[in-house]
């Protein structure tokens, strides 16, 4: 009976999770506060995961090495769009969280709205250089002709409606911020909804709709992302959630948007730093070969699939110290942290086994090369065992961005990736001549140092003092 209460006891909590019944976390029980911020914001990761896996389970149907290539080539350089988009949605995170947890909601609604007109001017400057210069950046990736001659497509859709993936986090971040994770979630099943229907009509075709090929995954991807942007807009402006737009909130307010900015440019920095050293990894790969980036754009799908529910975790721990920050309980907020890092530690565990017992049939669910599979293998393998460190990590890092302290997570990436974990890469891969592999371990590597270092850092507590 003790067994069948606690499930029942398990599933009202998961249910209260996904309804969003609760949003102010500066009191009770901690485990609950961050199961019930946690359990949408894994879910709201995974479906933004499902967008990658999604799109490259169905363009490997088309037995097109250059094709997967050049989702390969134009994820990485998106990567710099998500890196904008995640700093800004840190430093809205951050600001919200830290008004509702001082009860001023009129200004975390001033806030989320400076956040996007911000998120609105980057965007319309990075589509215009997509859409005009998509083929001098897959060259300049080091794309071979071919590619760039036949899925520069896909590349244009991607770059040209990166709007749709600035609104989605920008919006996501302003509803977490506030405690509403299950809102955030609801955004990203409908637009991974449609994304999954479409991506097979668009790509392989169907009907009056021709086949677009590699091209019509981007198309399908917009379209899915483009309508979750209308319903988190009908929810903002009609919605019955804590954070409210009015037509009174439309005014620049720029006061509000210097101190946004401020302290988004750091978190921007570290995932801009992060994101260009995968760039520069990318490109080191590419030099094995298309079998070898095709390999590495699976595994590193597969990665992202379980690497994002694990933001979704680490998301809960800068809404949990950003709030009780603002409620005057620091000491709360540091436990809140080290209880989320060793739940996030414990899943990565998990998934670090089941890839280095599975990795095979994981990667045969997307391909039958023999070359590609032996090359996602071991990326699969040897990443995973950084995840360990990796799970404390991420949550440590998204704690100082969630105290307003982001300038300390940037440093450690500037000189766990660009100091540390590129020259290694290329000294493993090229020098010593292990290939691919040593891409990998360079990763591994890197990964653990930099969040053993931002463990220490943690301990010293000064990010509690931080005034945004």
């Amino acid at each position: 009976m003790k067994a069948f209460s606690k499930a029942s006891s398990i599933l009202r909590l998961f249910k209260e999770a996904i309804l969003g019944s609760e949003q102010n976390f500066t009191e009770g029980n901690i485990n609950r506060a961050i199961f019930l911020l946690s359990v949408p914001m894994i879910l709201e990761m995974s479906m933004e995961a499902l967008f990658a896996v999604v799109d490259v389970f169905y363009v490997s149907r088309l037995n097109d090495n250059d094709a997967l290539a050049a989702v390969t080539l134009t994820e990485s350089m998106l990567t710099l769009i998500y890196s904008i988009a995640i700093g800004l949605s840190m430093g809205v995170t951050a600001l919200v969280a830290r008004r509702v947890g001082e009860k001023d909601i009129p200004a975390a609604s001033v806030a989320a709205v400076q956040s996007l007109y911000i998120g609105v001017g980057i965007s319309l400057v990075i589509s215009v250089g997509g859409l005009i210069f998509a083929k001098d950046l897959l060259a300049l990736m080091g794309a071979s002709p071919s590619i760039i001659q036949n899925c520069s497509g896909y590349t244009q859709w991607m770059l040209g409606g990166n709007l749709t993936i600035m609104l989605l986090f920008l919006i996501n971040a302003i509803f977490r911020g506030a405690g509403d994770a299950s809102l955030a979630l609801r955004a990203l099943v409908i637009s991974n909804g449609l994304n999954i229907v479409l991506d097979p009509i668009f790509i392989f075709g169907f009907g009056p709709i021709p086949a677009f090929g590699v091209e019509g995954a981007a198309i399908a991807t917009n379209i899915g992302r483009g309508l979750g942007v209308l319903y988190q807009i009908y929810h903002l402006w009609k919605g019955k959630g804590l954070i409210k737009v009015h037509v009174e909130n439309f005014m620049l307010q720029t006061k509000v948007m210097a101190n946004l900015i401020r302290i988004s440019v750091g978190g921007t920095l570290q995932f801009l730093i992060g994101s260009a050293s995968w760039i520069f990894l990318v490109r080191i790969i590419s030099t094995f070969g298309s079998e070898a980036l095709a390999g590495y754009s699976i595994a590193i799908r597969v990665i992202i699939f379980t690497i994002l529910p694990s933001w979704g975790m680490a998301n809960a721990s800068a809404t949990l110290v950003g709030q009780n920050l603002g409620a005057g309980q620091p000491e709360r907020a540091e436990q809140s942290v080290w209880k989320t890092g060793f739940f996030n530690m414990i899943f990565l565990v998990g998934v670090m086994i089941i890839f280095l017992l599975f990795a095979r049939p994981i990667l045969e669910f997307f391909t039958r090369d023999e070359k590609v599979i032996e090359v996602g293998i071991e990326c699969l393998r040897v990443i995973a065992l950084g995840y360990v460190f990796y799970g404390y990590g991420m949550v440590i890092a998204q704690s100082f961005n969630g105290a307003g302290d982001t300038r300390t997570p940037t440093l450690l990436n500037f000189f766990g990736f660009w100091c540390f974990q590129i020259p290694l890469a290329y000294a493993l891969a090229i020098t010593f001549e292990f290939g691919p592999t040593g891409v990998y371990a360079a990763i591994s590597i890197a990964e653990s140092a930099i969040a053993i270092a931002g463990i220490l850092i943690f301990r010293q507590g000064k990010w509690k003092g931080v005034k945004i």
